[in-house]
């Protein structure tokens, strides 16, 4: 019955925004949570744009999974632990708010349908507002763009500038290690790729117009 649990939530989350397992280790455990929920629409376009263009950019068009991105980055894999990209925003999504990290074919044998039945009951615009705002983006237990873009820039998320936004995209995976505010060489050189596919990013108005509604 615990395995169906996310299951039930999902559809919760189209009005609740939820808490991810990160954050809910950190509270039990007496670490501080930084987290201040920002809608999508009040976030820099720039941002949002960003994040689509480097995270996933076939968001608006698949179902959850992306199986092409998925096929060649197990093409490219000799085994799980070399395996690099070909989770979604929605698998990155469930995996945030239900399971744990690390890489695990029993962790991505439960993400994958819960990444399906996200898709299937949420909007992608609140997909992405959720992803947005539980993802962590800093070292002491910030989550959240806003959280991340104020200890970062000591500015709030609908403030963002093309390279701030750039910056943050880049320390994604490993935000405690890398650094927006004080980025390093490879930061940069990372950050100046995501603004480069941010610019040659086509449309996403008619993929987030429901965002309108949340």
């Amino acid at each position: 019955m615990l395995v169906l649990l996310p299951y039930a939530l999902v559809p919760l989350y189209r009005a609740v925004n939820p808490t991810s397992m990160p954050m809910l280790w950190r509270t039990l455990t007496g670490a501080p949570v930084e987290r201040t929920w920002v809608p999508l629409d009040q976030m820099a376009p720039v941002l949002v744009r960003t994040v689509l263009a480097s995270e996933d950019a076939r968001f608006c068009h698949h179902f959850g999974i992306d199986w092409r991105e998925l096929q060649a980055a197990i093409e490219d894999a000799e085994e799980l632990a070399d395996m690099r990209g070909g989770s979604t925003i929605t698998q990155q999504t469930a995996k945030n708010l239900f399971l744990w990290g690390g890489r695990s074919y029993i962790r991505k044998g439960l993400e994958a349908p819960l990444a399906l039945w996200m898709d299937l009951v949420l909007p992608k615009a609140r997909i992405l507002e959720i992803y947005l705002n539980v993802a962590e983006w800093g070292p002491r237990g910030q989550f959240g763009v806003d959280a991340g873009a104020q200890y970062a820039f000591n500015k709030p998320a609908n403030r963002l500038s093309a390279g701030e936004a750039a910056l943050l995209v880049a320390i994604l995976p490993n935000p405690i290690r890398r650094s927006a505010g004080q980025p390093r060489a490879g930061v940069r050189r990372i950050a100046a790729r995501a603004q480069a596919r941010a610019a040659r990013y086509g449309p996403i108005d008619a993929c987030l117009r429901p965002a309108q509604s949340h």
